[in-house]
């Protein structure tokens, strides 16, 4: 187990918006940053970070917390994962304690399969280097390909012996199981029905190049291999299978790599194969990555989307693969993003050209060369149509289709002005025709989402009226004053209840200074009151012990101490007020009262309102066992005016009129 001491040191040392911001673009917002969420498709950012309080917010998902909190929802990483990914980072020392068996055997399974897929990685690079069938046939190949040493190791990049099961049996010497090495796909495992207990293993990836797939924080997730053999009945290039840590449709390769160079640049260079990633890597363009053979996905363009709008696709000049490259344009529009393209001359390709070409030369060429998609698909689609009169219309039609995808109305007209432009095309029409295909798709979801309704039936809205519940967002209110001013001492007027010489009752105000957190749990304790939300009360008592233990008491280091559900929660009451917080209003004259100088007025006043609403919610259930009950009501009728006197009293300390 990691020690208190690394934990307590990792939480001072992590700034959350360096950690988050390696893997989502943030843009200064007030003293906050903002971003599109990691954790939904959007379009307007809603994903909020505050450097201040140490804590984020995605108001799209619902999702929140710390630094921790982050790395466990967005990379699934355990906790000790997560504390070890910052203490890497931060270049902090590991101190463990020693752990019981019982805690080694708590590993859960995407852990153990992590440790074999990071084993497996370190096995390939050994076999490379070390033996010497991997020298003589996967380092030689590299170094053909025009890979340095340095960039080999920079990528990981092995060799895996061409033996049957020449790796399976060095893992299970290192203790690894079986179970594991089949899930992750390293080993292919034949049951044999007669001979149950031993089975027959095979090494997925034997005679092959390796090529390990990074997550985006750097963990391997599978492997791609490339045969080097003249074997016409094994496939060139062999990824992993799906496993619970590798979803290909998810993954880009080189992403890792790639994820500052593509912020900091504001572009990513999208290409086909692994060798392609590398090639451009070593000579000098960092922000590429690589569908990695496979064709591309929603999830794979939201995973560049969180680190830039722009898109530069990068292709051969084989036709069919500029075909397929169609494709894949449309739905990077419709995730809202900025693409264009470029294609490289006849006989080379993004690997070949980057080793055959200066820096300054491939980046002139690329920068050059990139042409809007609208330009690119015009140019390909108007080449096939040539003259003939009925291809052209339906070239047109196919361009106003990709439009169509676009979901910003403003770049959807400037598009149709460009296509009017190549294509020779009034704009009346290409609006008509955009306008037509609009329609169609929304009567077509219509269709999809509207139940079948048969004739003369009644359509009846039985959706319950929405209610406020005014005691969870008074408890809210109270946990979020406890957090933000809890350990500031205030001067509060207090308010005593006593008899004046007639024999009214009277609330008194005495002044008395104390801290937030003082305040409100006496006040609470005199009243007998106990927070009715579960989370809140649990929250509520765990923040009094802090507060009154700890003289240094900061939101990072108790959120440490939480379970992830109430850092959460925690994360939303800190961050819901930043979502509708309006910054530089000083640049227009205008300055608004800071919150922080309403603080004693706040807490009182919230202090007040929970007693007037628990007074009242006492008075109703008083009124309501009078009509059930058939016994005398005297005595309650008294309670129940006292609770009117009262409830009379503090509604005027609050300046409100009761009817």
């Amino acid at each position: 187990m990691i020690s208190k001491t690394t934990i307590d040191q990792v939480y001072e040392t992590a700034r959350l918006e360096e950690v988050i911001g390696d893997f989502v673009q943030l843009k200064k917002s007030g003293s906050n940053f903002k971003g599109l969420s990691p954790f939904s498709d959007e379009r307007t950012p809603s994903f909020m970070v505050s450097p201040v309080k140490q804590i984020w917010k995605d108001f799209s998902s619902g999702k929140g917390g710390n630094v921790v909190a982050f790395l466990m929802e967005h990379e699934h990483f355990t906790y000790p994962e997560a504390i070890k990914y910052l203490a890497k980072k931060y270049n902090i020392e590991i101190e463990e304690t020693e752990r019981t068996d019982e805690q080694r055997q708590e590993a859960d399974e995407r852990e153990s399969m992590y440790l074999v897929s990071e084993y497996a990685q370190k096995h390939f690079a050994q076999m490379l280097w070390e033996s010497e069938l991997g020298k003589a046939i996967g380092l030689s190949y590299f170094k053909e390909r025009g890979f340095t040493e340095d960039t080999i190791k920079k990528f990981n990049l092995g060799y895996c012996l061409d033996q049957w099961d020449g790796f399976t049996k060095a893992a299970l010497e290192e203790g690894y199981k079986l179970n594991y090495l089949e899930k992750t796909g390293l080993t292919i495992v034949k049951h044999d029905g007669q001979n149950p207990n031993n089975p027959k293993t095979f090494d997925r990836f034997k005679g092959r190049v390796m090529f390990p797939i990074h997550s985006m924080s750097g963990r391997v997730l599978g492997f791609g291999g490339r045969i080097l053999g003249n074997d016409k009945k094994a496939a060139k290039y062999l990824n992993s299978p799906e496993s619970d840590i590798y979803h290909k449709s998810k993954v880009l390769y080189g992403i890792y790599y790639a994820k500052q160079s593509i912020a900091k640049e504001d572009n990513c260079y999208l290409v086909e194969g692994y060798t392609d990633v590398i090639q451009f890597y070593q000579r000098g363009i960092h922000n590429v990555v690589s569908s990695s053979g496979t064709a591309l996905t929603p999830e794979q363009i939201r995973l560049i989307n969180r680190l830039t709008k722009n898109i530069t696709v990068l292709f051969d000049g084989d036709a069919a693969g500029l075909r397929a490259s169609l494709r894949g344009i449309d739905l990077i529009l419709e995730q809202g993003m900025n693409v264009k393209v470029c294609t490289f001359p006849e006989g080379e390709d993004p690997d070949s050209f980057a080793k055959n070409n200066a820096l300054e030369d491939v980046q002139r060429y690329l920068e050059e060369k990139s042409q809007d998609f609208i330009q690119f698909k015009a140019g390909l689609l108007a080449q096939e149509a040539a003259n003939d009169p009925i291809k052209r219309a339906d070239t047109v039609r196919d361009i106003v289709q990709s439009i169509s995808k676009i979901p910003d109305a403003i770049k959807r007209e400037i598009y149709v002005q460009e296509c009017a432009n190549i294509m020779k095309v009034s704009e009346g029409v290409l609006f008509s025709t955009l306008a037509q295909m609009g329609k169609k798709v929304a009567s077509d979801t219509a269709k999809k989402q509207q139940p079948p309704q048969t004739a003369f039936d009644v359509v009846k809205n039985d959706a319950p009226e929405e209610k406020v519940d005014v005691q969870y967002l008074l408890e809210r209110k109270i946990i979020e004053l406890l957090l933000l001013y809890g350990d500031e001492k205030q001067e509060f007027e207090d308010l005593v209840l006593k008899e004046n010489e007639k024999g009214d009752l009277i609330l008194e105000p005495e002044s008395i200074e104390a801290k937030v957190y003082e305040k409100i749990y006496l006040d609470l304790q005199d009243d007998e009151i106990e927070l009715a939300n579960e989370q809140f009360r649990n929250i509520y008592y765990k923040l009094i012990e802090a507060l009154n233990q700890d003289t240094n008491f900061t939101i990072n280091t108790f959120l440490s101490g939480l379970d992830q559900p109430l850092v959460s929660e925690i994360s939303s009451i800190l961050m819901e007020e930043e979502k509708y917080v309006l910054h530089s209003w000083e640049r227009k004259d205008i300055y608004p009262k800071e919150k922080k100088k309403g603080v004693a007025q706040l807490v009182s006043e919230t202090i007040l309102t929970l007693r007037c609403f628990l007074i009242k919610k006492r008075m109703t259930s008083l009124q309501e066992h009078t009509k059930e009950s058939q016994q005398d009501h005297r005595e309650t009728l008294e309670e129940i005016m006292n609770y009117l006197q009262l409830n009379k009293l503090l509604n005027k300390k609050l300046n409100r009129v009761l009817s």
